[in-house]
């Protein structure tokens, strides 16, 4: 299978503008990523697709490759979509612009799943970790999942689930890394579903698939690394970088 990553790279993020350029160590977040996803050496190419002038030429100019996309798109997917339309490949993996600590382990994970899936049941798969700190927990800003027994997304949501209604039950919670590896067609077929209520409520692209009966599995991971989501997220990042 011929494998390809794609960063969707959005300059005007809502919760932090311009959060891709800012400085890590020396280098912008973006480039930090681009970089980060280059060294896991498990792709054929690797491009960032984006908006943005500004981002377009921070990659140019280090020697990476950047495709310039529309600005009118609701998701990273939609986005990827436009890119990979007219690329030769089977899997494309989904790698956000703010998340700097990709790894090959995690990925390596991701993409096994395509390996045993001759059938081709599997339309897209993605990453969870187990979070335990109720703050985490709590926030919004911190997308959960939960699955079925074999490992299939039942659900997304910014809010806790499952709630803990029952105390005595020892639940787990499971945080989605935002990672995606996708199927070429059923990524090409996202685009030209329309988005549902509970996408648009919760604003997470990927529940645009289950709403449409797509499978997403999802595999678990005990690597956390950090989204910059925030400033304070940059913060961490810095501090963990050191």
């Amino acid at each position: 299978m011929k494998t390809i990553a794609m960063i969707p790279a959005r300059y005007a993020a809502s919760r932090f503008p311009a959060k891709l350029m800012q400085n890590l160590a020396g280098k912008t977040v973006i480039l930090r990523t681009y970089e980060a996803t280059i060294a896991t050496k498990l792709f054929s190419e690797v491009y960032v697709v984006t908006d943005s002038d500004i981002i377009y030429d921070e990659i140019i100019s280090h020697g990476g490759k950047a495709i310039m996309s529309k600005k009118e798109h609701e998701s990273g997917s939609d986005r990827i979509a436009e890119a990979v339309a007219n690329v030769d490949c089977d899997i494309v993996v989904n790698v956000q612009g703010d998340e700097p600590f990709t790894e090959r382990e995690s990925l390596e994970k991701v993409l096994e799943v395509f390996k045993g899936d001759a059938d081709k049941n599997i339309d897209l798969a993605s990453l969870m970790v187990e979070i335990k700190d109720w703050e985490e927990i709590n926030n919004p800003n911190t997308v959960k999942v939960i699955v079925d027994q074999n490992d299939f997304a039942l659900y997304f949501s910014r809010s806790p689930i499952p709630f803990p209604r029952d105390k005595s039950v020892d639940s787990k919670y499971f945080k989605h890394k935002g990672i995606y590896a996708f199927r070429k067609q059923a990524l090409l077929d996202f685009t030209v579903l329309p988005m549902q209520f509970l996408e648009a409520t919760e604003k997470i692209e990927c529940i645009r698939y289950l709403e449409y009966g797509k499978r997403i599995k999802m595999v678990e991971t005990n690597v956390q690394g950090i989204e910059i989501d925030t400033p304070e997220d940059l913060e961490r990042a810095k501090r963990l970088w050191k």
